[in-house]
């Protein structure tokens, strides 16, 4: 569990980050108990506690980029999730 909350505690970091595996944020995803299934391309759909997203996976890099990771934040603030303080 310690993996998942280091990951949750970085997607929440200000000033936001660059730095984040995007493969830890859909194992995040999965643990929290999202459904997580592939879209059209690169796309990725998630839906969590009621709420919807589309995310976009990185290429060729293989970190969430600033817009992605905030998006990411968004996303969990508005399904109820944030990190333990």
């Amino acid at each position: 569990m310690a993996g998942h909350d280091k990951t949750l505690q970085a997607l929440f970091e200000k000033p936001t980050r660059s730095d984040i595996a995007w493969r830890e944020i859909e194992a995040l995803f999965r643990h929290l108990k999202a459904v997580v299934t592939q879209g059209k391309g690169s796309r990725v759909r998630v839906a969590l506690n009621g709420v919807r997203a589309v995310f976009h996976r990185p290429h060729p890099r293989k970190e969430a980029s600033k817009g992605c990771v905030e998006s990411v934040r968004t996303f969990l603030e508005n399904a109820g999730v944030e990190p333990d303080v």
